[in-house]
């Protein structure tokens, strides 16, 4: 009998780096003579909104810079179950926090426009979730470590009707998603700029031992390349799966 396939959402993979493929934006070398450093970094917002996405993906690190909530003590009243919780929508997109320890502290339910949904782990403290529940903060379960992503995927699905996400996260949050197969398509801008030191983050920063190959049973089919102005170039590549490959890595 042929196993059953659950739905998740499609994932897109949207970055913007330098030409050596690094994230850290005020570590890049300069625009050349003429060309505003602003009118290229606007064109990350830009080429995202041309995917019909439902929301967007990053994690904790990322996650963190945003938000403007403090840690404060909220009182659980009982215990909640680790069951998926759906704060107030109101049609809008979601903005997904990949924090399987609770750390992120929101003070609201979204971020500019968007609905946060936290995916947690089953971990979390009650008093945490109260907080979550509080602050109007949606939230689901990605197995007991929240490291289940595939799960949190098809519960998004599932759960709150997502169809498309983007995937802007950091490097780590990106590798994993990378190694759990989950990337359908990588969207990438390439600044034209460098970094140029070794060890500085990058779009795929798997956190996993030499032997690990995230990547395996995986290949790159190129969709398109567009120069855009100012010399930065926007390219798509469609996710393969590679059965035999994957059989010779592992």
């Amino acid at each position: 009998m042929k196993k059953k396939t659950t739905k998740r959402p499609q994932i897109i993979c949207h970055m913007i780096s330098s030409i050596d493929g690094r994230l850290l934006v005020d570590r890049w070398s300069a625009p050349a003579s003429g060309i505003k450093a602003a009118t290229l970094r606007r064109h990350y917002e830009e080429v995202g909104a041309k995917f019909p996405a439902d929301g967007w993906i990053v994690g904790r690190r990322t996650m963190q810079e945003i938000v403007e909530g403090t840690t404060r003590k909220v009182k659980a009243s009982g215990v909640h179950p680790r069951e998926t919780y759906i704060g107030n929508r109101k049609g809008r997109r979601i903005a997904v926090a990949i924090d399987p320890h609770g750390k992120l502290h929101y003070g609201q339910d979204h971020i500019g426009d968007d609905h946060v949904v936290a995916v947690l782990g089953e971990q979390v403290s009650d008093g945490y979730l109260a907080e979550l529940r509080q602050d109007g903060v949606s939230y689901l379960f990605a197995g007991s470590d929240g490291h289940d992503l595939r799960r949190a995927m098809e519960i998004l699905s599932a759960v709150f009707d997502v169809e498309t996400l983007l995937l802007e996260g950091g490097g780590r949050i990106n590798g994993a998603f990378l190694k759990a197969g989950l990337i359908d398509e990588i969207s990438l801008l390439v600044y034209p700029g460098i970094d140029g030191l070794a060890g500085m983050p990058s779009i795929f920063d798997y956190a996993g031992i030499e032997e690990d190959r995230p990547a395996a049973g995986q290949s790159l089919r190129h969709i398109a390349t567009e120069t855009l102005e100012g010399g930065e170039i926007w390219i798509r590549y469609k996710v393969e799966t590679n059965t035999k490959r994957k059989t010779r890595s592992t």
